[in-house]
């Protein structure tokens, strides 16, 4: 199997399991990792999506054997990590990525475009396109520069510079960083929370910053006054209100 995956308290674990290459990606680990986050946004069950990988290494991007084999880059792009991107930013549910090792090439663009991204302070990202004569892709060109600005985005996509956690954490790269030694506590501690959180608006939240991208501060205004109406109307609010009042922890189901 090319993913391991499993639900537990409304955690949808999915974890690249092609360790020996360092979970590098071919067709197969492509497509199945695009089926099952589209499976996961039809889930209620599922309320939290937990990215991460096998073994000592992240992703290392694409396995380019399969790249040199016969199989373009067309199709590479066009069926592999285009719709994994678009899945991962348009899933109606947050998305987590722990990342456990190193992240390069596609694999740190595709971390990098999770919602919230977490790493071991043993783990690296590097932009590697260039060192084999490539442009950065998965969403790369888009994600890095609002990420940590144009300049510093520019400069570590053309020189290929490796990066360490601790310094991802401090230049806005990534959320946090943990120490190796409970890295795997701490990720299931922030995955159970954000679990526990009101899914639905988190989810909203997540179209409003995908909106951002695009819209004039007058288009952003008036969809986060759309987007707050629907928020407004669900149980969770409700509930969220009562807590409030009540001087006690709410209790969200997610709707």
């Amino acid at each position: 199997m090319d993913l391991n995956c499993s639900l537990e308290n409304g955690i949808y674990s999915i974890k690249l399991n092609r360790p020996n290459v360092y979970n590098s990606f071919n067709r197969d680990m492509a497509l199945s990792l695009i089926d099952e986050l589209i499976k996961c946004s039809s889930d209620d069950c599922v309320r939290v999506v937990l990215l991460s990988g096998e073994g000592k290494g992240f992703c290392a991007g694409q396995d380019l054997e399969e790249a040199t084999s016969g199989i373009s880059l067309d199709t590479i792009i066009s069926e592999h990590y285009n719709p994994i991107i678009e899945a991962i930013r348009g899933i109606e549910k947050p998305i987590i990525c722990a990342v456990n090792g190193v992240a390069a090439g596609a694999g740190a663009n595709i971390a990098l475009s999770c919602d919230i991204v977490v790493a071991k302070e043993s783990a690296s990202f590097i932009q590697a396109f260039s060192k084999i004569g490539l442009i950065p892709d998965s969403g790369g060109t888009f994600m890095l520069p609002r990420l940590i600005g144009f300049q510093k985005a520019s400069a570590l996509m053309m020189m290929g510079d490796k990066i360490d956690s601790i310094d991802a954490e401090k230049m806005g790269l990534i959320y946090k960083c943990f120490n190796d030694d409970v890295f795997d506590d701490e990720v299931y501690k922030l995955a159970l929370k954000v679990a526990s959180m009101p899914t639905r608006a988190l989810v909203l939240t997540k179209k409003a910053l995908n909106a951002s991208f695009g819209n004039s501060l007058s288009e952003q205004l008036l969809l986060e006054k759309n987007l707050q109406i629907i928020a407004g109307e669900t149980n969770d609010f409700k509930e969220g209100v009562r807590s409030f009042l009540e001087k006690r922890k709410p209790i969200f189901k997610g709707n």
